[in-house]
């Protein structure tokens, strides 16, 4: 699904919100806490029913749309009772064409059921961690996850990094890969360009001084000349675990590598 596909429509004025920028910054505290971060152009929100709400309700596609704020492109969809929503496009979908969501329904591009209901070898993706949260992973341009096995009441996925997990059965997901794989080979191309994304220019560790970062110092093009990789706050990174222990941690089978 390339831009071609992409409607030549105005966004839809009800479902737009502002943005505020944050340009990395705590809310908090006002302190810089994510560095390299800030300018970029205005953008609007749009509001995405990453749950598909409209349970049992037939919708059609009426628009496939770019959004500035995340790498896959929405759909735009309009539902029997008139209402209009954004969902996540998945790749292949066309205008015209039909999605439901409900707890069993046909195996097709863009409905959306419980995974329990998900014939073994499909691809999925905006999975629900908790039944009635709303899609929580898989939600990247491309990207898709595996359904494997079912186990009690657990359903067995495969993930886009190689991890399997076990997620509840009762949890929904949709048919399909995120739309806009070609994401991947995109070039950024100038400095100019990253900066209307909100990314400001980053120096080197090594190429500061010894008081600004832990790999400063040195002559010409050192190394890091540390045991091992920092951060500017001498915490280690690269290759690091940085993921705390969490009550998930006992659904998953296998570790990504």
């Amino acid at each position: 699904m390339s831009t071609t596909v992409l409607t030549k429509k105005e966004p839809e004025k009800k479902l737009l919100r502002p943005k505020k920028k944050k340009a990395g910054r705590s809310t908090q505290t006002g302190q810089i806490t994510v560095r390299h971060r800030g300018g970029g152009v205005k953008r609007l929100y749009r509001v995405v029913d990453f749950g598909q709400e409209k349970f049992k309700i037939p919708g059609k596609v009426i628009a496939i749309e770019y959004d500035p704020n995340r790498t896959a492109y929405l759909a735009l969809v309009e539902y029997q009772d008139g209402e209009k929503r954004y969902v996540l496009a998945p790749h292949g979908i066309k205008i015209g064409d039909e999605i439901i969501c409900d707890e069993k329904t046909e195996v097709k591009i863009g409905n959306r059921m419980k995974l329990k209901n998900i014939p073994i070898g499909t691809e999925v993706f905006n999975v629900e961690l908790i039944p009635g949260k709303g899609g929580k992973m898989v939600r990247a341009a491309g990207t898709c996850a595996k359904v494997l096995g079912q186990e009690g009441e657990y359903t067995i996925l495969e993930l886009p990094s190689k991890e399997r997990r076990r997620v509840f059965s009762e949890c929904f997901a949709t048919i399909g890969r995120v739309s806009n794989p070609e994401h991947i080979f995109e070039d950024i191309g100038k400095a100019g360009r990253r900066r209307l994304k909100g990314w400001r220019p980053t120096v080197r560790g090594k190429a500061m001084n010894p008081v600004d970062h832990p790999h400063g110092g040195g002559k010409g093009k050192a190394p890091i000349g540390m045991p091992y990789p920092k951060t500017p706050w001498g915490k280690p990174a690269r290759g690091v675990k940085t993921r705390k222990k969490k009550w998930t941690d006992k659904l998953i089978i296998k570790r990504r590598k």
